[in-house]
């Protein structure tokens, strides 16, 4: 069975540091891109980045560039995001999801078809 466990959230004051962990388990994230994704209360579920099956290829919301970094951990088959200069614009549940693709780093939700549970990241001092 296809699972990917978020973890890593929590709350964290503005100019703070979070690591999210995406852990797969029934399948190789060698041949599946992976996204972050991340839903506020009232609002529309957002891509935030993606890294592609080799890691070759990532991908950046601008709200997000600078900020946070997407890595991938083969050895782990997880994939972190690494996200710096929290703003209180960042609180969101952040998900992460996966897609048997290679070679690409896509931000749409509809490409993605492997869900994973969320995580509650809230940015407050």
């Amino acid at each position: 069975q296809l699972q990917l466990v978020e973890s890593g959230g929590g709350l964290v004051h503005p100019g703070g540091s979070l690591r999210l962990s995406c852990a797969a388990s029934g399948f190789s994230l060698a041949l599946y891109t992976i996204g972050w994704f991340r839903q506020a209360p009232g609002k529309e579920r957002e891509g935030v980045s993606a890294i592609s099956n080799s890691g070759a290829n990532t991908n950046y919301a601008d709200s997000v560039k600078g900020r946070f970094t997407i890595s991938k951990d083969r050895a782990k088959n997880t994939v972190y995001l690494q996200m710096n200069n929290l703003k209180p614009e960042d609180t969101a549940v952040y998900y992460c999801a996966a897609v048997l693709r290679i070679g690409v780093a896509r931000l749409d939700s509809g490409f993605y078809d492997v869900w994973g549970q969320g995580t509650q990241v809230t940015v407050s001092s």
